[in-house]
């Protein structure tokens, strides 16, 4: 059948109408924003220039204003009622004495003398035989056998007893999250209500830095094992909650209206559907929370907790990098531990249904491992030799000495590269930024911020920057906020530049993210008070030391996203580019980074909150601004209110970093989605 071929000329006059071309747009309309931005940052550097050291509310070291004198006095005022408030004696004081005798009892179990006994009720041998049992129970052989290895480096290295307080307090604020963040996540993905009053309070419970819940703890609960514990469930409540509430959302909506077509109800529909299907999700959520309350356990040594932290704060105080190696890789080793175990706990049934062994055999040999344990026990209850690993086992002494003349001996020879890449960085952004930023009036610096949060973020970024300013201001601590987001820049714009740089080479080179995740994924299950040890051997103290540490600590995640987002461009897309002709450049630039916007522009929102959080430990190896003024707080009590204010300042500096970068991101979805 032949088709009829309308002649052009019947063609109807709408349709052959020519539509008339439209005019290219014009530079300043295609770059009408950047042009902007680049204003107001011109602006700002006259301004600047002309009122250069005035209005810079700067303060001395030891100047109180009204309200940093205030919160002293209120500080007084928490003391002073906790034998007389019913409320901080009986909720608060109850609540802190619940969890004092916990953790006490607990390390007089397994780590500490527990009188009159000169050792604890169980020594070493006991300990490392039930870590043992308990680690072949939950994960299998392989993480038995590194959990014991992991158990008698500590012994070996010298800090045993201080690794085991570390690892109490941890799986005691894992075991509270569980309790509190199990049913809450559950409420969140049933309840739409839940869930809308719960995802803002978890949104700035994971915006503030780590070091921003400790001052405003001290005054409730004070110093000690509670506050510590108090302060890491906080920390480390948001993810397992998040993580729970997204796994049982995605449980198959058939699956759960099969059950309920079958007549079970809500409790059962729970309890033989959801839960058990987003088994797997729930104890990744359990791993993440985990890594979390070991990272805040370690800082909560500020507080007085007990652990691995006291000792790293120390002999980073005293600039001893061998001893805070030696302490800083005890950390790393629990971490790795606790990281492993829970990952392959999350994975043991499907390997065991996949293996086809006989559970028998599982049975038989925890059968057997569990006698092994009562022997140990017993041996180590009875036997002091068995009680207390034995002196000359110390090996961390003479680690630490090889790390220390190593150090030396990187002083000696590379400290014209280092003192160079310092004076680079500082002479050629760090200094240039500052006199911007903490030397310009407060006020001309405040209403730059303003402009560009509002040509970034939108009207939405521009309210939130406002209401951050104007703590930020009642804080009394303007210009130190100012020197704060200034490294914060300066280390957001480095892990930028990695992240794109090797997240590009990972998600275009299989081959290349083969080698490279196993070495980011260690790094992040690494807490951030270990990055500070490598950077001040090679840095020694200042704030170019706390940039490096935060860019260390910041890069393994934006590199991982950014490779996630380039991997995810569409097959289809990167061949009809390579089908044109394009080059590896372009490929490159044209294609994959513009399509992976979004992967980008999220990996620097967390490469800003992470290099926050790690500036602001960096005060304790001389890093300035905010993070300096936390750590004096709890050091001298004259300057406490000073420090409770340098906290409310980091948490509102972490909001407004962090809405400018979700805003951006979702203007630049919506122009994208629009084109």
């Amino acid at each position: 059948m032949t088709a009829v071929q309308t002649p052009p000329e019947a063609k109807p006059p709408a349709q052959a109408a020519e539509q008339p071309a439209k005019a290219p747009p014009s530079i300043w309309q295609r770059w009408r924003r950047w042009w902007l931005i680049a204003g107001v940052l011109v602006g700002w550097r006259i301004g600047a220039a002309i009122f250069h050291d005035e209005d810079t509310l700067e303060i001395g070291g030891a100047e109180l204003t009204d309200f940093h004198r205030w919160l002293n006095d209120v500080r007084d005022d928490f003391d002073a009622q906790r034998e007389t408030n019913w409320f901080f004696k009986y909720v608060i004081g109850g609540i802190s004495d619940a969890l004092d005798w916990t953790v006490e009892n607990l390390q007089e179990l397994l780590s500490q003398p527990a009188f009159p006994r000169p050792v604890p009720e169980i020594g070493w041998l006991g300990v490392v035989a039930l870590t043992l049992l308990i680690a072949y129970a939950l994960a299998g052989t392989r993480i038995a056998i590194l959990a014991t290895v992991s158990m008698l480096a500590f012994g070996y290295l010298g800090y045993w007893a201080e690794s085991v307080d570390l690892l109490i307090v941890t799986v005691v604020a894992v075991a509270i999250c569980a309790v509190l963040g199990l049913p809450l996540g559950i409420l969140m993905a049933k309840s739409r209500p839940v869930s809308a009053v719960t995802t803002p309070v978890l949104d700035v419970m994971q915006t503030m830095p780590s070091f921003a819940y400790l001052v405003p703890l001290v005054l409730f609960f004070g110093i000690g094992a509670a506050s510590a514990v108090v302060v890491t469930v906080i920390f480390a409540l948001p993810p397992l909650v998040r993580i729970t509430a997204h796994g049982i959302r995605t449980v198959a909506p058939a699956t759960v209206e099969a059950s309920r077509s079958l007549g079970a109800t809500g409790w059962q529909r729970l309890r033989q559907v959801q839960l058990p299907m987003a088994r797997r999700t729930i104890i990744v959520g359990l791993n993440q929370t985990t890594m979390a309350a070991l990272s805040m356990a370690t800082i909560a040594a500020l507080v007085d907790g007990p652990g691995l932290g006291e000792p790293v704060i120390r002999y980073l105080s005293a600039s001893d990098v061998g001893n805070a190696f030696v302490a800083g890789l005890c950390i790393v080793i629990l971490a790795i531990m606790l990281d492993r175990m829970t990952t392959a706990a999350s994975e043991r049934r499907e390997v065991a249904l996949r293996s086809g062994h006989d559970p028998r055999i599982r049975r038989y040999v925890l059968l057997g491992l569990a006698v092994i344990a009562g022997i140990a026990v017993y041996l180590s209850r009875t036997y002091t030799r068995f009680a207390e690993f034995p002196e000359g086992a110390d090996l961390g002494g003479r680690l630490a000495d090889r790390v220390n003349s190593i150090n030396d001996w990187i002083v000696d020879n590379f400290s014209d590269v280092t003192e160079g890449l310092k004076d680079f960085v500082s002479y050629g952004f760090l200094n240039p930024l500052e006199s911007l930023t903490a030397e310009s009036p407060w006020w001309l610096a405040g209403a730059a911020l303003l402009a560009l949060s509002a040509l970034i973020g939108g009207w939405k970024a521009l309210v939130s920057t406002a209401v951050c300013l104007a703590i930020i201001l009642g804080t009394g601590l303007w210009n130190e906020s100012m020197r704060t987001l200034t490294t914060v820049l300066v280390a957001s714009v480095m892990v930028l530049v990695l992240g794109v740089i090797f997240g590009v080479w990972m998600g275009r080179r299989r081959r290349v993210d083969t080698v490279f995740r196993p070495l980011l994924d260690a790094l992040q299950v690494m807490p951030p008070f270990v990055y500070l040890v490598p950077a001040l051997a090679l840095f020694e103290t200042g704030r170019f030391t706390a940039i490096v540490a935060a860019v260390a600590f910041a890069a393994p995640v934006a590199i991982k996203l950014v490779a996630d987002g380039i991997r995810g461009v569409s097959p289809t897309t990167v061949e009809a580019a390579e089908s044109s002709g394009s080059s590896t450049w372009q490929m490159i630039t044209k294609v994959q980074i513009p399509m992976a916007r979004g992967s980008i522009l999220l990996a620097a929102n967390q490469g800003l909150l992470f290099v926050l959080s790690m500036v602001v430990i960096g005060g304790l190896v001389g890093g300035q601004g905010l993070g300096y003024l936390v750590v004096r707080g709890f050091s001298q009590q004259e300057i406490f209110g000073k420090g409770l204010a340098a906290g409310i300042a980091i948490t509102a500096l972490g909001v407004l970093l962090d809405r400018v970068t979700r805003y951006a991101a979702e203007r630049s979805e919506r122009r994208v989605a629009g084109a």
